[in-house]
């Protein structure tokens, strides 16, 4: 009897595999704020790409 006892105290002391999840659930918050930064502002950073892209092949074509 002492040694389930024992047994139940060890298992319910045992955090092993809890930082693992804490992680999981970090990542997935950090996904998710980038897929919302990538919706909410992806429009209107492609124009500032654009604009850089041509700057650049025009910078490229002065050389």
């Amino acid at each position: 009897m002492l040694k389930l006892i024992a047994l139940i105290e060890a298992y319910k002391n045992d955090e092993d595999g809890a930082t693992a999840i804490e992680y999981a659930l970090i990542a997935a918050g950090v996904a998710v704020a980038v897929g919302a930064g990538m919706a909410l502002f992806g429009p209107s950073l492609e124009g500032l790409w654009t604009s850089l892209s041509g700057n650049l092949d025009t910078a490229a074509g002065n050389l």
